[in-house]
């Protein structure tokens, strides 16, 4: 079974959709116009519920199908960027400093593909529960969505999600059964010196050579603290402190990222951090304070169900536009929320040669958008078949 007839019918509507969307961009839980926007859509799609409010503007919709059955969730995230859009496009952002880097529009109007096709035809049991959620990027409005009882609420028993993939072709999916995607720590380190002179650096207590020993001792938690073959990235980002040439200054700042896989690294990592901050702050006679946040957890795929995402994707696409045994990645996701309340899985769809994810150039290639809508709907189909 390729793109679904109906699906592919109506692409030119869910383009004009998506553009609509890439030039309204919100950030986090903020995101008022674009739910409206959904629940516009879904109200003429003709679902049976519509649940707004959740994390502030996430909202879930149920369909019903025919006779009892489960509920299965599918989601789509919907927040934007804080970047300037340089993509160059007719509908590109209209809000300066904001724009769709990742996609999410895309991932919002093929979920409503999805929504029109199945209120259409119903040819499911039970339910789907429709999940349109804020603040991926920043805030894990997954998390919150779970922590506010949608699972329970809309009695949810497995869940979906799906994210584009720029540099992959179009229409090719790939997964994996067990972790996918990293979890995301991060780190903030104060330092407080005492300024003075540059002519006479004895006269202070200098945080800029602090900052520096701090971050070069922190590359050797990966290299001389750490097994070499398990998964493990400490990026410092971010380092801000001084004013002029001729100032030692009062402060310094050093922030970054931890990507891991495994509670028991994070752990180690925050351990040996604070070792490392204390002992460069001793040795060079400055105060420093470490703040370790834990943020998105790992994104782990439920084997069975992300064997089964596969197979459905193999019928969209076909058995050589699928793999289902990739290697994890170290990027970060919040449905990792959804996975730890419910079995599910997460996949990716190719959208073929253009920017990568987070750059200004980037824009969610329309042509994809039939694929991920006949991927949703299919997986209801597949998953709740009427008199299975």
């Amino acid at each position: 079974m390729p793109v679904l007839n109906s699906i592919s019918d109506h692409s030119h509507i869910l383009t004009e959709w998506r553009r609509q969307l890439h030039q309204q961009p919100e950030l986090g839980f903020d995101c008022h116009q674009i739910s409206q926007f959904v629940v516009d859509r879904l109200r003429d799609i003709g679902v049976d519920q519509i649940e707004t409010g959740i994390a502030q503007t996430g909202l879930v919709a149920i369909i019903n199908g025919q006779g009892d059955g489960p509920t299965i969730g599918l989601r789509a995230d919907m927040d934007a960027l804080p970047i300037h859009e340089e993509s160059g496009a007719p509908w590109a952002s209209e809000t300066p400093g904001k724009m769709h880097a990742c996609g999410h529009d895309g991932h919002t109007v093929m979920l409503l593909g999805a929504a029109k096709y199945l209120a259409e035809t119903r040819n499911f049991a039970g339910r789907v529960a429709l999940i349109f959620q804020p603040a991926e990027e920043a805030g894990g409005g997954a998390g919150v969505m779970v922590n506010e009882g949608i699972m329970d609420r809309f009695d949810i028993a497995q869940v979906y999600g799906l994210h584009n993939a720029p540099g992959v072709p179009v229409g090719h999916f790939y997964t994996t059964p067990g972790p996918i995607m990293a979890a995301v720590d991060t780190f903030d380190i104060h330092i407080q010196g005492q300024g003075g002179h540059a002519a006479m650096p004895h006269e202070t207590r200098d945080p800029v050579v602090a900052a520096v020993a701090i971050v070069q001792a922190i590359q050797t938690i990966s290299s001389r603290n750490h097994y070499a073959l398990d998964d493990l990235v400490i990026s410092v980002t971010q380092i801000h402190t001084g004013s002029a040439e001729n100032i030692v200054p009062d402060t310094a700042y050093v922030g970054g990222t931890v990507r891991s896989f495994d509670p028991k690294v994070q752990d180690m990592v925050q351990v040996r951090l604070a070792q490392i901050v204390a002992g460069q702050a001793a040795a060079y006679a400055v105060e420093a304070k470490l703040e370790y946040n834990r943020e998105y957890p790992a994104t782990i795929n439920h084997a069975d169900n992300a064997m089964f995402a596969a197979e459905v994707a193999r019928e969209i696409s076909g058995p050589d536009a699928v793999l289902d045994n990739v290697g994890r990645e170290m990027g970060a996701e919040d449905f990792s929320y959804m996975l730890q309340a419910r079995p599910g899985a997460f996949l990716f769809l190719g959208q073929g040669d253009t920017p990568g994810l987070h750059h200004p150039a980037y824009d969610f290639n329309d042509d994809i958008i039939p694929y991920g809508a006949s991927f949703f709907a299919k997986l209801v189909e597949r998953a709740q078949p009427v008199g299975g």
